[in-house]
C-alpha cells in the first residue's frame, strides 16, 4: 500500500465531520478479497465479531477471541487502500475496566493497523471510552441491541421501546460525551433513532434503526445471501450468492461423478504443444 493510498483513507475525525452530511456507508469484512471489493464503496469497513457466527459457525459472538479478531483484521487490512478499518473488541476484552480495555485496544491497533476500535455499551462504558480516547485510541460506540449482552437482554430483541427509550437516549449521550467519534444504533425503533440522530453531535450508524441515521452498516454475508441461518427483519438481501454457490457445487459434484469433468480443455497432453515427437 502506498503512502498516497494510506493518506486517502478517512480518519475518525473525518467520519465525525460527516455528521449531518452525505450518509456514511459501511459493511463488515473478514477476508482480503471481500475487503478489496468494498474498498471503493465504503467509508469505513468493520471487522465485526459477527465473524464468529458467519465464518466460524459459533452460536453467538461470545466465543470470539482476540486472536480471531487480529487474524481477520490483518487480512482485511491487506485489501483496503481507501476505506478506514474499524475492529470490534471481542467479549471479555474490555469489560473488566479501562486498563484492560487499553491493553487490548492498543494490541488490536498495533497488530492490525486499525484506524479505530468498536466496543459495546452505553453509560457503563463511558469511563472506558474516555480513558481510551484520552490515550490516542479512537472509539466507535455501539448501543441498543448489543449482541455480546444477549444473555442479559433476553435475546435479539428491539431495544428502546416505551420507557426504555430514555435509557437508550442516556446511553447514546454518554458515549458521545465520553469522546466516541460515532455510535452504532442496532435494532432501535425508528422514531427513537431519529431523535438520537438529531440530538447527538456525532454520527449515528444504523443497523435496524432508521434511514435518517447518519450512516448504515450491514453484515456483508447477510446482504449477499451467504449467511442464511436466519434473516433479521432489517436485512435486505442484495444478492443470493449462497444459493448460487450451492448450485455450482452441486453441478461440479454431478460432473465429477459422471466423469465429464475434467474435460479435454482442463487436462494436459503427454507432450508439450509444438514439441517434437
Amino acid at each position: 500500500m502506498s503512502a498516497t493510498a494510506r493518506k486517502s483513507a478517512p480518519l475518525p475525525d473525518d467520519i465525525r465531520a460527516r455528521k449531518g452530511g452525505a450518509p456514511l456507508v459501511s459493511l463488515t469484512a473478514y477476508t482480503t478479497p471481500m475487503a478489496q471489493m468494498m474498498d471503493a464503496h465504503c467509508d469505513f469497513v468493520l471487522v465485526g465479531d459477527s465473524v464468529g457466527m458467519v465464518l466460524h459457525g459459533l452460536p453467538s459472538t461470545l466465543g470470539v477471541t482476540m486472536e480471531m479478531m487480529i487474524l481477520h483484521a490483518q487480512a482485511v487490512k491487506r485489501g483496503l487502500d481507501r476505506a478506514m478499518m474499524v475492529v470490534d473488541m471481542p467479549f471479555g476484552s474490555y469489560e473488566e475496566g479501562p486498563q484492560q480495555a487499553f491493553r487490548n485496544a492498543a494490541r488490536l491497533m498495533a497488530e492490525t493497523g486499525a484506524g479505530a476500535v468498536k466496543l459495546e455499551g452505553g453509560e457503563s462504558m463511558a469511563e472506558t471510552i474516555a480513558f481510551l480516547t484520552a490515550r490516542g485510541i479512537p472509539v466507535m460506540a455501539h448501543v441498543g441491541l448489543t449482541p455480546q449482552s444477549i444473555n442479559t437482554l433476553g435475546g435479539y430483541k428491539v431495544q428502546g421501546r416505551g420507557a426504555a427509550g430514555d435509557r437508550l437516549m442516556a446511553d447514546a449521550h454518554a458515549v458521545a460525551g465520553a469522546g466516541a467519534f460515532a455510535v452504532v444504533l442496532e435494532k432501535v425503533p425508528q422514531g427513537l433513532a431519529d431523535r438520537v440522530t438529531g440530538e447527538l453531535p456525532i454520527p449515528t450508524i444504523g443497523i435496524g434503526a432508521s434511514a435518517g441515521c447518519d450512516g448504515q452498516i450491514l453484515v456483508v454475508d447477510d446482504m449477499l445471501g451467504l449467511f442464511t441461518a436466519f434473516k433479521p427483519k432489517f436485512v435486505k438481501r442484495y444478492a443470493s450468492l449462497g444459493e448460487q454457490a450451492e448450485a455450482a457445487i452441486a453441478a461440479y459434484a454431478a460432473e465429477v461423478r459422471a466423469r465429464t469433468f475434467p474435460a479435454d480443455e482442463h487436462v494436459f497432453a503427454d507432450t508439450a504443444p509444438g514439441a517434437k515427437p
